[in-house]
């Protein structure tokens, strides 16, 4: 629920309840409605069921156990471009997450227009994107505009969709 602040779960009856968020814009690690988010706007799952948020507006990618306990993964307080440790690495406007299967989550970010990685061990570095603009090409050549959302396919590839150049892109790790 991005402009509430909430990440809602529905039941296959359809019983719609609140995992976490308490509804104010915010930035809170916590359990359930001890928690708070600032327009969270991807969601995937990890490879342990946990759920991963792009709280774009936090520049912070989040974790929800599935007892709703929400903790950072990685970000800090301001927007910005900085790699390295995933607790002071920097991120502008994430919007998208998908995770491999190497269990490394990967962010599109709308402002940056890169294609971020987040290692298990805790590492941020730059997959794809140099700036923003159309170029196909290597990682630190490649451009894209306005990254929003990721698929991994079963073969490895990942799949980017961008807005602003209305298309979809494949990133082929080496």
């Amino acid at each position: 629920d991005q402009g509430a602040g909430h990440i809602r779960k529905v039941t296959p009856a359809g019983v719609v309840t609140t995992l976490a968020g308490d509804g104010t814009a915010g930035y809170q690690d916590g359990t359930g409605t001890a928690a708070k988010f600032k327009n969270p706007s991807g969601l995937t799952l990890d490879l342990d069921g946990n759920i991963i948020v792009a709280d774009r507006l936090n520049n912070r990618i989040r974790k929800i156990t599935p007892a709703g306990v929400v903790t950072t993964v990685a970000g800090s307080d301001t927007s910005g471009l900085q790699e390295g440790d995933a607790l002071t690495a920097k991120f502008a406007d994430p919007y998208g997450v998908v995770v491999d299967a190497g269990g490394n989550i990967l962010v599109a970010e709308l402002t940056n227009a890169r294609i971020r990685q987040i290692t298990p061990a805790g590492q941020v570095s730059t997959l794809a994107g140099s700036s923003a603009g159309f170029a196909d090409g290597l990682s630190n050549t490649a451009k894209f505009n306005q990254p929003t959302d990721l698929a991994v396919g079963s073969d490895g590839k990942i799949y980017v969709a961008e807005v602003t150049n209305h298309r979809i892109r494949m990133i082929r790790k080496i």
